[in-house]
């Protein structure tokens, strides 16, 4: 018996190019489970680049302090610690 939960659903109204659908349904696509899975790499990337850009700042100075200071790179443009 499964015991893991199951995320919350909620239905949702949304408007789909009709011959999309009608190809998806030939070829049984599950749309509720293809278009959550979607939003969801939406979501994840949407994050990342809020992310990236609050922490844009931090991440410059974080990058020049060991440009100036730390590990040097190699002549491929890897950091090297010897």
């Amino acid at each position: 018996m499964n015991t893991t939960p199951r995320p919350r659903k909620k239905s949702t109204n949304i408007s789909l190019d009709v011959s999309l659908v009608e190809e998806a349904k030939t070829l049984n696509i599950n749309l509720s489970s293809t278009l959550n899975s979607a939003l969801e790499d939406v979501v994840r990337l949407k994050r990342q680049a809020m992310w990236r850009e609050e922490n844009k700042t931090a991440i410059e100075a974080s990058n020049r302090f060991v440009e100036e200071h730390l590990i040097p790179r190699s002549s491929d443009g890897l950091r090297v610690i010897k």
